[in-house]
């Protein structure tokens, strides 16, 4: 089945939930981040 150029046009992606997955992570990572320098602990 192929699709006409208009049916190609309104398909819509998953664009706006990798973005916010990203900024999820980045933010999960830089409270890591700063929990590692706020309470450095060592390796048992």
């Amino acid at each position: 089945m192929k699709l006409n150029e208009q049916e190609l046009l309104s398909i819509e992606g998953g664009i706006k939930y990798s973005i916010l997955a990203i900024v999820g992570a980045v933010g999960i990572f830089i409270a890591g981040v700063v929990d590692g320098f706020l309470r450095p602990y060592k390796c048992n």
